[in-house]
């Protein structure tokens, strides 16, 4: 049997074909891992297969259901205000939720977001947590001053584009006249919508979302596609709509297809980043990704955290949150009386496991796959050189970031490179089923092939692969969804059950986790009577 070539192999990974056949004359495995989210506990929750609670019944204050960047932002908060009488349930043997990261001899590297772009004014917030975790060192001319070293180095980006690399994420040469109008025409246009301020007089789009303007102007963008608003003004560019493409499956792992035109604007126009000495439009990373992040919260709230502790059922019984979980170390399970629950979960688990309080509604999540690629000797290729990201025009994956890039980005040594490929083509069914029954060394050849495509160089130099899975990986935005009844519901929802998770803003952005669990946390100790100065 012939063997597959990449264009089919990839092909295979994103539309959902049978498994990849390996042929007879199949290479020795490889060293590597699969492994992903804990699908199993999830499945228990789904099936509601948990022991009755054993007898013991603990008070607490303040649960929070959920160790991902929401819950872990509450907790947070909480510390910060003084408040202490809470407790943080979470399902996986770690906290994180996607973004979370692993570790192997090389490098340190994430298992799914990798970067925290400047943070916009508005972020209070967000702020103040990079200031006290030293990541915001002082201020000029009333900015904030970044640590330059949590600041991406150069090179920040390049795109293989016609054999060769170029700096930056947008084809640079070998364009035609209308690609270069096109272009221009696009770039003009969400200038314009960067500065654009509604009849509220709020931003057109913000970040966190939730000071956007409602002037219907904008949200009206919510009810059609960002395929058809390209359609309508005339943008057919395909350069143009395969950067665009790149865009919404980055951000959202979704096609432009399947995101609203609010959200396929926001990309572009949401962010105005706030520094100091022209550092605005830069991102802060780390070998580890925001798994960095991750590390920083857990250290001023571990004795709060309770991990495999999975939350299975939640109600209000008189002015109390009555919370059930189930200790996968101990084998048992427990009720927990709180006088507020904060709900740090994805929506498709909290209305499973508050059905009272929630509904389903139109909360569509991405399945993605990534992989991280030891190899012995840094990646090369003809043009510019090795860059942070690293993306390849003609790649169904979105790419690579290279691990060592903040310590190591002019070496030859070994590295680690983080390969994302969201399936986006085919339904999200579709695609967690064939991302769940495919092998280890199935996805290992796609990835090496992939990557070997990408830079030739890296011929023997690949060490292992280690494959993660999520599932529902991230929330997407999918037209309508601003309006959807359920995520209004869950924003508006009052004490005793409380809800913070990005999905709520419908983007699944480290701002948005953080925002929606600081807003959740402050509303839990307002009704608890406990003073602090609001952050929001």
């Amino acid at each position: 049997m012939a063997e597959p070539t990449r264009r089919d192999a990839l092909k295979a990974g994103a539309v959902g074909a049978g498994a990849l056949a390996l042929g007879s004359c199949a290479k020795p495995a490889m060293a590597g891992t699969l492994d992903g989210a804990d699908w199993r506990r999830g499945h228990m929750i789904r099936d509601g297969k948990f022991p009755a609670p054993n007898g013991a019944e603990p008070r607490v204050g303040i649960l929070i259901a959920g160790g991902g960047v929401a819950g872990l932002a509450a907790a947070w908060r909480m510390k910060a205000a003084g408040f202490d009488d809470f407790v943080v349930l979470e399902l996986e043997d770690r906290v994180g939720g996607n973004a979370r990261s692993g570790r192997n001899p090389v490098s340190a590297y994430p298992l799914g977001a990798h970067y925290l772009p400047v943070p916009n004014k508005e972020a209070v917030a967000l702020r103040r947590m990079l200031q006290e975790f030293g990541m915001i060192v002082g201020e000029e001319g009333g900015a904030p001053i970044f640590d330059p070293y949590q600041l991406c180095a150069d090179l920040e980006e390049r795109l293989l584009w016609r054999g060769g690399w170029q700096e930056g994420l947008y084809p640079a040469s070998g364009l035609s006249r209308e690609d270069e109008i096109q272009r221009d025409r696009f770039t003009q246009a969400m200038a314009q919508l960067r500065n654009a301020v509604g009849a509220d007089g709020r931003p057109a789009f913000a970040i966190p979302r939730v000071y956007s303007s409602a002037d219907p102007a904008y949200t009206a963008l919510d009810k059609v596609s960002f395929a058809a608003w390209l359609d309508d003004h005339g943008y057919s560019s395909p350069v143009l709509r395969a950067y665009l493409r790149y865009c919404c499956r980055d951000d959202y792992g979704t096609e432009p297809d399947d995101v609203s035109a609010w959200a396929g604007l926001h990309y572009f126009a949401a962010r105005r980043g706030w520094a100091a000495r022209g550092d605005g439009d830069r991102e802060l990373t780390w070998p580890e990704g925001n798994g960095r992040l991750v590390s920083l919260l857990l250290e001023q709230t571990a004795d709060h955290v309770r991990p495999a502790h999975s939350v299975f059922a939640i109600a209000q019984q008189g002015d109390e949150a009555v919370v059930d979980s189930f200790d996968h170390k101990a084998g048992s399970s427990t009720r927990w009386h709180a006088s507020c629950v904060i709900v740090a979960m994805p929506h498709f688990v909290a209305a499973r496991v508050a059905p009272a309080h929630t509904g389903k509604g139109r909360f569509r999540y991405a399945p993605w796959v990534v992989a991280n690629v030891t190899v012995n000797r840094h990646p090369k290729g003809r043009g510019v050189g090795l860059a942070w990201d690293n993306v390849s025009t003609g790649s169904d994956s979105l790419g690579y970031v290279v691990a060592t890039h903040q310590s190591a980005s002019g070496g030859d040594g070994p590295t680690v490179l983080t390969w994302y490929l969201p399936l986006s083509k085919a339904s999200p069914p579709e695609a967690r089923k064939l991302m769940m029954t495919r092998t280890l060394a199935a996805w290992q050849r796609i990835i090496e092939d992939d990557l070997l495509t990408m830079n030739p160089d890296l011929a023997g130099a690949i060490d292992r692969i280690d494959v993660w899975r999520w599932g529902h990986a991230m929330i997407s935005p999918t037209p309508g969804f601003l309006t959807d009844p359920v995520r209004t519901a869950a924003i508006e929802a009052r004490p005793p059950v409380l809800f913070a998770h990005s999905d709520l803003s419908g983007l699944s952005l480290f701002e948005e986790a953080h925002y929606r669990g600081v807003v959740a946390a402050e509303t839990a100790l307002a009704h608890l009577g406990h003073s602090f100065e609001s952050l929001i």
